[in-house]
């Protein structure tokens, strides 16, 4: 709070006429950038809603890059933030989701684009080297015993495939996997989940 002060040129006593501490700065500054959020208008369809919202969150995360891990790590309740979440919830209830698969969609999307975007802004290399450093990674992949990991940075490395993140890509997957869940198709059983979760 001191820092803050400092760069606003104020007291950091003043600030406290605004804040209450620094959670509570926080919790502001992620209300407001979740207020950046495009949000869909009533009557789109589920997916598209879906996907728009998820975009959308994804974009705005790039642009503010300390927003993923604060959205993650906090229970934030400012207005903006309940729009969001309401807007899902929403969403997911008048296309027909049960509420248990409501929480688990919401839920399942919200951690593919947070953890994605922190990929994304954590990633060792510049998207422009991908196929420098695929090249130098070669030497590295013995070809009898790693030959997929070695003929993908090939791939990569000639140019043939450009290795970037594909957001669409696992976000298609997720709308996919809950279009068929809607038509009926059965849950996995206890063992299957059990056989797949992380211990």
């Amino acid at each position: 709070m001191r820092r803050l002060a400092t760069a606003l040129k104020v007291e950091a006593m003043s600030l406290y006429n605004h804040v209450a501490n620094k959670d509570d700065l926080l919790d502001g500054m992620v209300d407001l950038a979740v207020g950046e959020i495009t949000l869909p208008p009533p009557g789109l369809p589920w997916k598209d809603a879906l996907r728009l919202r998820a975009t959308s969150a994804h974009e705005v995360m790039l642009q503010h890059p300390w927003l993923p891990l604060l959205m993650a790590s906090r229970m934030n309740v400012g207005p903006h933030m309940l729009g969001y979440i309401e807007s899902v919830l929403r969403t997911a209830r008048e296309a027909g989701f049960s509420w248990a698969d409501t929480d688990r969609l919401w839920n399942a999307i919200d951690s593919y684009v947070v953890g994605f975007t922190l990929q994304v802004l954590n990633y060792p290399v510049d998207p422009a080297e991908y196929a420098s450093a695929a090249a130098a990674y070669l030497p590295m992949l013995d070809a009898e015993r790693y030959p997929f990991m070695r003929d993908i940075t090939v791939q990569v490395a000639e140019g043939t495939h450009d290795g970037t993140h594909d957001f669409a890509f696992g976000l298609e997957l997720i709308l996919d996997g809950l279009e068929r869940r809607k038509g009926g198709l059965a849950p996995p059983s206890r063992a299957a989940r059990a056989a797949v979760s992380p211990r």
